[in-house]
């Protein structure tokens, strides 16, 4: 039996529904895929708003507060998608830089605070620069290491910014930092604009940040950056033998990674206006990685789904007191069993102009389901 039979004998049979949609998708052009994604942004910008029935968790959680509370852990599952899923590097402490972005913001814009007060919207890029050092002051001497070994080094740097939290005098251990800066802006009747109770302008906060933070990693995936980053997933010592320096790329990975987790502290922390040592268990390390497995590492998209069902389960069956954590056990348990891959796995693909060439050479979008393959889809077309 020819290598070419198979794929062919599996497409008489015809593509299943998901095959199908990706293949229309992919013969779509850059500008009719954001005409096909304008719609469905507007429809994410205003499900707040539009509280739909059947998703909403009220009464017992106010809806608009639980989507940016969604938001918020979609934006850290997009910064250790870039650690765990682009770069394969097994992070168990990444709670360690969400928590310096949000003592950052603490720091700098609290009333308990000694030191000089800045903005709060300067206090975000600031966030994503000091946690971009703390990931490469982490990295170099750590990413020599693989593995369970370098889980164990990141963990226990999570740990050690719990503690240094708990411990140092000037960051106020349990009794943290009130009234946190939030964005500017008051409405007509001169009260703020965003305020801890009202979650809507939160929502379309993060929700912007997270589209641009969106575009900043998607061409980095289809960059040299990206390229690195698969090889090492994949194989780091083949990687090193073709040349890439994986050092240099893992260590971008952990940078950038880092800045994304600063920033969502940073957030988290002007949108609670409240931040003390206890939001930084090991607990939370856990479950913002259970949101990048369950969406399926290395998918931008995916990620953001775990991110959202791991959000919003326990804040639908707020009713249930602590059963709510047992029905999230389920799920995952259950989605491990038939989904090991994710709900969104990621897949092989073309990257950076490999699309285009494709096209040119098939004639069609770029095949990316289990079954195809360049060299199958050629050996049919001769």
């Amino acid at each position: 039996m020819s290598t070419t039979e198979i794929p062919r004998r599996d497409r008489a049979a015809g593509p299943k529904p998901r095959g199908r949609f990706r293949e229309w998708w992919n013969n779509l052009s850059r500008p009719q895929q954001w005409a096909v994604l304008v719609p469905v942004v507007v429809l994410i910008y205003f499900l707040p708003v539009l509280n739909p029935p059947l998703l909403t968790t009220e009464p017992y959680t106010n809806f608009p507060i639980a989507m940016v509370h969604a938001a918020e852990l979609a934006m850290v599952a997009i910064g250790l998608n870039v650690v765990v899923g682009q770069a394969g590097l097994l992070d168990l402490g990444y709670v360690g830089f969400f928590a310096v972005g949000a003592y950052v913001a603490a720091l700098l814009t609290s009333k308990d605070s000694m030191l000089h007060k800045l903005p709060y919207l300067a206090t975000l890029p600031l966030a994503m620069v000091v946690t971009a050092l703390a990931g490469v002051l982490l990295g170099l001497p750590t990413l020599r290491l693989r593995g369970d070994y370098l889980a164990i080094v990141t963990l226990g740097f999570g740990e050690i910014v719990r503690l240094l939290a708990t411990l140092v005098p000037e960051l106020n251990g349990q009794v943290g930092f009130q009234g946190v800066g939030h964005p500017p802006g008051t409405r007509a009747n001169g009260n703020p604009i965003f305020t801890a109770s009202d979650g809507v302008p939160w929502y379309w906060l993060v929700v912007t940040l997270i589209i641009v933070l969106l575009l900043f990693v998607g061409n980095l995936e289809r960059s040299r950056v990206g390229r690195a980053w698969v090889a090492i997933r994949e194989d780091e010592d083949a990687a090193e033998i073709m040349g890439v320096p994986t050092f240099k790329f893992k260590l971008w990975a952990f940078a950038i990674g880092a800045a994304i987790g600063g920033l969502s502290g940073a957030l988290v922390a002007g949108q609670t206006g409240f931040m003390n040592n206890q939001n930084f268990s090991v607990s939370f390390s856990v479950l913002y990685l259970a949101a990048v497995i369950l969406g399926g590492s290395g998918n931008k998209v995916g990620v953001m789904v775990g991110a959202f069902i791991v959000s919003y389960i326990p804040d639908r069956f707020t009713n249930l007191s602590d059963r709510k954590y047992l029905i999230f056990g389920l799920f995952l348990v259950v989605l491990m069993i038939f989904r090991p891959q994710g709900l969104l796995g990621a897949r092989q693909r073309l990257l950076a102009r490999g699309r285009q060439a494709y096209q040119r050479l098939i004639g069609r979008g770029e095949q990316i389901s289990r079954d195809s393959s360049v060299s199958a889809e050629v050996g049919e077309s001769s």
